[in-house]
């Protein structure tokens, strides 16, 4: 080109060459002859499946994501060039590539070969395998004797739930979705469940030659197979990748522990109470009636978030409770109650019994060894004290073959005022922590309760515990009179005073009300705002009385710290 003058300009370029990820060598693209099927008819039927609800796809949105794939599919290359596999069922006469037969079996083959060409022929089978998808994609029916109408195939076909990793929605269940359709007239499953990748903590994809990969099985060595377990349950949503970081491995590990500790405290209290103060009709107090009721909440939200597949949100919903509301303030305020023996003591021992039985259920899909292992140890234990204290349906032989637990009764009002009771303790706690005052000190309070004085004097012991407040000197009043150089909690209806001269800054203490005031003043103007906004007239009366009270608690506070604030 360049003597005839053909050529304008020669510069270099970049290929860019590719190798074989095992062993580098160059990849080149080899024409060869390959198998085709038309899978255009059965990608129909797999549309037409989701599209009529025959099959659903959770979640949702990868709807769009199989829509593309079949509605733009092209026939499909089935044969590889593979050592193992299922080989392609066709056989060459004589060796001759044109002449070829298609049939069930090689004596088929045979049969149908001397029939067209003659008796004196040789058969070769075709050395190429089917493409695994195809193989994998007959396993709904294969696996339970297809074609033969076997007692397997009749009783567990079609199954229920295909859960998988969203990135082969196409490459496997489209294909069974398909198969089945085509080879069954019935489709494989009602679900596909969706699941994410596993990546690094910090989202990147799992490689050797990253160096980022994290070995499970040296994992479940160091921190327990169900710290692992409920790491990957529990760290993902449906359909989205997750990041795998060992801490969170190491803090699951640290949950399964709080579940043995929380029931070796319930076992090693045991001898509290007898099989004599046991009664049909316990009288449960407000914490015993508070956690009832948040058991019943959290067995109702998991029953809701696992019928519609959100196992992850699930397990932290029953994770949450089991260690913040059961484990950190029950269990601890549980000393008090058992302390005195008798029948107070046989019902806390009751309803620390229901709620970790309970617990030990919900989780049991998440760590099925720990829960397994602690229900037998709380059987086993209640067995031997024989106090009369058994779950409604008795003692299961097993922890997985016991009865999944239900909704129990609620117990709105005790609820709603124990909540207000833990309130108080976190805002004393929070006060004693910004003070300085040490955890173990025990402090004097005055409190001025309102309506709830009842109720507060009532729960005096619990509240003198768990904020490490002296019961003798405590004082809870209607109407108290803030006494001098205290720290003011306000809380509604609720007013704490510390009287914790000597150790309080006055100065931090009338810089922290100023902002709790100015604070308050905006949620205030907030809410007003919206009560005089056309809100008021077009929401439910309910949603609105609920803000006209939330205004009024707001404005009782923001009296209290204004005089509190002037007295300073």
């Amino acid at each position: 080109m360049e003597a005839d003058g053909l050529t304008i300009e020669t510069k270099p370029h970049t290929l860019n060459v590719p190798r074989s990820q095992r062993g580098g060598e160059v990849i080149e693209p080899l024409v060869s002859r390959q198998w085709f099927v038309n899978v255009e008819p059965a990608a129909k039927m797999g549309l037409d499946a989701v599209h009529r609800g025959r099959v659903r796809i959770v979640p949702e949105r990868f709807v769009k994501v199989w829509d593309n794939w079949l509605e733009n599919i092209k026939p499909w290359c089935i044969s590889r060039q593979l050592w193992w596999g299922h080989r392609i069922p066709a056989w060459y006469v004589n060796d001759d590539h044109e002449k070829l037969i298609v049939a069930h079996s090689e004596e088929e083959a045979l049969a149908e070969a001397k029939a067209k060409y003659g008796e004196n022929i040789t058969l070769t089978q075709d050395p190429d395998v089917l493409d695994t998808w195809f193989s994998s994609g007959l396993w709904p029916f294969s696996t339970l004797g297809w074609p033969e109408n076997t007692p397997d195939l009749q009783r567990f076909y079609p199954t229920d739930v295909m859960e998988t990793g969203y990135d082969i929605l196409f490459f496997w269940v489209a294909r069974m979705v398909m198969s089945a359709l085509l080879f069954t007239n019935d489709i494989p499953f009602h679900t596909v469940y969706l699941h994410g990748l596993v990546r690094d903590e910090h989202g990147r994809k799992m490689s050797k030659s990253y160096g980022n990969v994290t070995d499970p099985l040296e994992v479940m060595g160091e921190l327990g197979t169900d710290a692992l377990r409920f790491t990957l349950l529990t760290s993902g949503t449906p359909g989205n990748d997750l990041n795998l970081a060992i801490s969170k491995v190491e803090s699951n590990r640290n949950f399964a522990n709080k579940i043995w500790n929380t029931a070796r405290f319930i076992t090693a209290n045991l001898d509290k109470a007898t099989k004599a103060d046991a009664t049909d009709s316990p009288s449960y107090t407000a914490a015993d009636q508070w956690i009832l009721t948040r058991l019943s909440e959290v067995t109702e939200t998991a029953d809701r978030l696992m019928d519609g597949y959100n196992f992850g949100e699930a397990g932290r919903q029953v994770y949450d409770f089991l260690w913040g509301d059961f484990a950190d303030w029950y269990v601890e305020l549980a000393k008090v109650q058992l302390r005195d023996g008798g029948t107070r003591a046989w019902t806390t021992l009751s309803v620390l019994r229901q709620v970790l039985d309970n617990c030990l259920r919900l989780l049991h899909p998440y760590i099925p060894y720990v829960t397994e292992e602690t229900w037998q140890q709380l059987k086993q234990a209640f067995e031997a004290a024989d106090l009369g204290i058994v779950p409604a349906e008795g003692w299961a032989e097993a922890l997985i073959i016991a009865d999944w637990p239900t909704v129990g009764e609620k117990y709105t009002a005790a609820t709603a005022d124990f909540e207000r009771l833990r309130d108080l303790v976190r805002a004393i706690r929070a006060a004693r922590a910004e003070n300085g005052v040490e955890p173990g000190k025990w402090i004097t309070a005055v409190l001025s309760t309102g309506d709830k004085t009842a109720f507060i004097n009532e729960q005096k012991p619990i509240l003198s515990f768990l904020a490490r407040l002296s019961e003798d000197e405590l004082v809870v009043m209607e109407t108290a009179v803030a006494p001098e150089q205290a720290i003011t909690l306000s809380l509604g209806e609720i007013t704490a005073y510390l009287p914790l001269a000597g150790m309080v800054d006055l100065d931090k203490e009338r810089e922290r009300l100023t902002k709790e005031l100015a604070d308050l003043e905006q949620q205030i103007k907030r809410v007003s705002g919206l009560l005089n906004s056309p809100f008021a007239q077009k929401a439910p009366e309910a949603v609105v009385q609920k803000e006209r009270d939330k205004l009024a608690d707001m404005q009782a506070s923001q009296a209290e710290l204004s005089e509190r604030l002037a007295s300073l």
